[in-house]
């Protein structure tokens, strides 16, 4: 699919019907509205969660934890999900000796939301004690990147609830958050995809630097450097996302009658 500028004038009945549409050509935008409001209110709701149940808990229910990534450590107090209450040295790369960092933990046996929230918290976070906020003696289910992540991805959902618009690809849906005057000069060459791509590469390397960095070296990233680089991070990936659910085709008769800025075309090819 590539875009071609359009050099023709539109007719008179046509600019009256113009006037009447969207940005992309499309008379309402109540599909990027509800891809915006669902995404952000799922992980939304998750990331408000993560904070009040550690402060709903009884004060130290959730000692200091340290497992791995995409695991699950903490399910049980004993058997194969239990890795973390197990003691693995305080040197090692990773999880500790969990009976110094106050005892064990299965998340099992909490309340079901509570249950729910460390369980994901488990499953996709190292919890790393030293990298995560404690709130009422109790460490939250994720660390302080993913939150950085997680408000990212909601602010780009709530953005894309707004200025969202389905322009059949992908691409040019997640351009469309920007006034076509902004990008219309990278369609005279079809530069978009590129343009996509490097604020994709924008978001994400800063948080990928400081990741690896810390991970093939002595380097210790903060705390707040992982919330500052975790959220562009969450942001681009929750714009992608809202762009690729919003982009159909089906909803336009043909693709040339999405519209697009510098009067671009999209053609088949």
């Amino acid at each position: 699919m590539r875009v071609e500028p359009y050099d023709g004038m539109m007719s008179d009945e046509e600019a009256i019907q113009a006037t009447t549409l969207l940005r992309n050509g499309r008379s309402n935008r109540e599909r990027e509205e509800k891809v915006g409001r669902n995404l952000s209110a799922i992980v939304g709701v998750y990331l408000i969660l993560v904070f009040l149940i550690p402060l709903m808990l009884p004060e130290n229910t959730v000692p200091e934890l340290s497992g791995r990534a995409n695991r699950l450590d903490y399910a049980t107090h004993d058997g194969w999900s239990s890795w973390g209450n197990n003691d693995h040295g305080e040197s090692a790369s990773v999880g500790h000796d969990q009976s110094a960092h106050g005892g064990t933990f299965a998340w099992a046996g909490l309340n079901p939301i509570a249950a729910f929230v460390y369980a994901i918290g488990d499953l996709n976070c190292h919890q790393k004690h030293e990298r995560s906020w404690e709130i009422n003696g109790n460490q939250l289910a994720v660390c302080t990147r993913d939150i950085g992540i997680m408000f990212g991805f909601v602010a780009a959902c709530i953005l894309w609830n707004r200025r969202g618009l389905n322009r059949w690809t992908v691409r040019d849906s997640f351009l469309s958050i920007f006034k076509d005057e902004m990008v219309e000069k990278y369609y005279y060459n079809d530069q978009r995809m590129k343009v996509m791509i490097a604020l994709l590469c924008l978001g994400l390397v800063p948080m990928a630097i400081d990741g690896f960095t810390q991970l093939l070296t002595n380097y210790e990233s903060t705390n707040l450097l992982r919330i500052l680089t975790g959220t562009p991070a969450g942001f681009v990936v929750g714009w992608f996302f809202s762009a690729s659910f919003s982009a159909r085709p089906h909803e336009f008769d043909d693709a040339e009658s999405v519209q697009l800025p510098a009067n671009a075309q999209l053609k088949l090819i």
